[in-house]
């Protein structure tokens, strides 16, 4: 069967809300800065009404780099669980006004958990501290993957944000086993470096058997692997994955592929307003131009290229169309 997705994602589907604050907040609320905390629904309210006033976007960090991707001129699909409700509507109406095939039937009734919504606190720096409430997102499970649409695609993309859930393990399992029986490749973001301290052993396992493409910033990389040095992690990971892509927030990012590392430069961008979804589009242009048989480090360049876009505003979901931003850089000679 033809590919005819660049990417299926799989991931939390949430409605995000930012807000600004300040160090003083986060302390004085508890709050792991720059991670992502889970809560639960009376935290969301409590943390909510403390909050100064937000703004509510759709997120979630597949369903970013999905929306990325076709923003690029790619074509994406997304698996992630919903409720019908309004947050729910509004999710499934801008992910599918993006461009991205999104049909999971959402969640019904009156014991349904409503969706899942991220509170995130942006300090002066730019440093954004994540609270989200799961909601609905926890009831996404092996049989919410799509066969027909892991077959379409060339790359099934995998959030570890969602492997905190049993369920989810097992939908991962599913979805990769899928994409390699039918020749496709797997990728997997690990997320955030608190969420790979809680599952260190089996993200191991699940990189070494199921995964081909891996995204972590240097941090979630090092613990991964318990390693004082990047250099340390790259060497344990050798021979696991076709491709490990490390980003290192203003020292660029590097890829590896098994023989060469490649070392790829930030995009200058004229100020950092938000640092949330950078990761998220990285991994969207990174994708992007891997499906369209681009050489790694031109992959690199156009992940920068779309984290650069990211972080120059509030949210993470693009402002700008990437495909002309795109095409009015030029390739890397070199590549």
């Amino acid at each position: 069967m033809a590919a005819n997705f660049n990417v299926v994602g799989i991931g939390n589907a949430i409605v995000d809300v930012f807000a600004p604050a300040d160090d003083a907040f986060i302390e004085a609320n508890g709050l792991n800065r720059g991670a992502m905390n889970l809560i639960d629904a009376d935290e969301a309210e409590r943390l909510y009404a403390k909050m100064a006033p937000g703004r509510a976007v759709s997120g979630g960090s597949a369903a970013n780099t999905i929306a990325g991707i076709a923003s690029l001129g790619g074509s994406g699909g997304y698996i992630g669980k919903v409720c019908d409700d309004q947050l729910g509507e509004v999710f499934r109406h801008d992910i599918r006004a993006a461009g991205v095939a999104f049909e999971t039937p959402p969640l019904s009734g009156p014991d349904a958990p409503p969706t899942a919504r991220s509170l995130i606190l942006v300090t002066p720096d730019a440093q954004r501290t994540m609270n989200t409430f799961l909601g609905a997102c926890v009831e996404l499970g092996p049989e919410d993957i799509d066969p027909a649409m892991i077959a379409r695609a060339q790359v099934t993309y995998l959030e570890g944000y969602l492997w905190d859930r049993p369920k989810a393990k097992e939908a991962f399992i599913k979805a990769a086993k899928l994409a390699h029986a039918g020749g496709r490749r797997v990728s997997l973001t690990l997320s955030d470096s608190f969420c790979v301290e809680r599952h260190r052993d089996s993200f191991r396992d699940l990189v070494t058997n199921h995964v081909d493409i891996l995204f972590a910033n240097d941090e979630e990389m090092r613990s991964l692997y318990e390693t004082q040095t990047l250099e340390e992690a790259l060497n344990a990971i050798h021979g696991d994955c076709e491709l490990t892509v490390v980003t290192r927030s203003g020292d660029g990012s590097v890829v590896v592929d098994g023989v060469s590392v490649y070392e790829v430069d930030v995009e200058p961008v004229e100020r950092v307003v938000d640092t949330t979804g950078a990761g998220d589009l990285y991994a969207a242009g990174f994708l992007y131009g891997f499906t369209q048989g681009k050489h790694p480090a031109e992959c690199g360049r156009i992940g920068s290229i779309a984290a650069a876009e990211i972080v120059s505003h509030y949210g993470a979901r693009p402002e700008r169309n990437l495909a002309k931003l795109l095409a009015a850089t030029r390739p890397d000679p070199g590549t």
